[in-house]
């Protein structure tokens, strides 16, 4: 039985957990900072879509990987909690750019991913529905966080706490198995 998920998934995970992290920084910026607006929503929108990308990629790499199992150490309830949060944050790393994408199209704000490559609008014009949409990437990007701060507290919290071996799971470096002596 593996101990650790297969290094595609682990470079998967740690290359969009540096992605999620950059779009927090970047997104808490944007509120703060009027005079950085434009550059940072300039690299918010196509990082939004990137990420958008590679979570239907992790989604189906998931798929066709399952993870390895759980520490012995987590209850039922437990295991449930992590599964449902997994899921969670999977769908709000694609809601939140999908939003985001809408929101600018209800307000014919183009997404420029590189030069003049710009993504189609994928809704009609309407302040009201950009309004809308806004408020809702908004709160969920809250969500967001919050679920955030839940899954990295359970692993620091299995980590130093219980150390029952959960941060190994996903450590971006190979971990071998352990012998049992005979």
């Amino acid at each position: 039985m593996p101990v650790q998920f297969p290094a595609v998934s682990r470079w998967l995970h740690w290359t969009m957990a540096a992605m999620v992290l950059t779009m927090l920084g970047i997104g808490a910026a944007m509120v703060v900072s009027l005079g950085d607006y434009h550059a940072l929503v300039s690299i918010h929108r196509p990082l939004g879509i990137a990420i958008l990308i590679l979570v239907v990629v992790r989604f189906v790499n998931r798929r066709l990987n399952p993870p390895p199992p759980f520490p012995a150490t987590m209850s039922s309830l437990e295991r449930r909690v992590a599964t449902a949060s997994e899921l969670v944050m999977y769908g709000l790393m694609a809601l939140l750019p999908l939003v985001g994408w809408g929101m600018l199209s209800a307000a014919r704000y183009p997404v420029v991913l590189y030069g003049s490559l710009h993504l189609p609008f994928i809704l009609p014009h309407s302040p009201r529905l950009y309004a809308l949409l806004r408020q809702a990437h908004t709160i969920l990007a809250y969500v967001f966080f919050a679920t955030f701060m839940a899954h990295l507290s359970a692993i620091l919290f299995h980590t130093l706490i219980v150390r029952d071996g959960m941060l190994k799971r996903m450590a971006p470096w190979s971990i071998r198995p352990s012998q049992k002596a005979s």
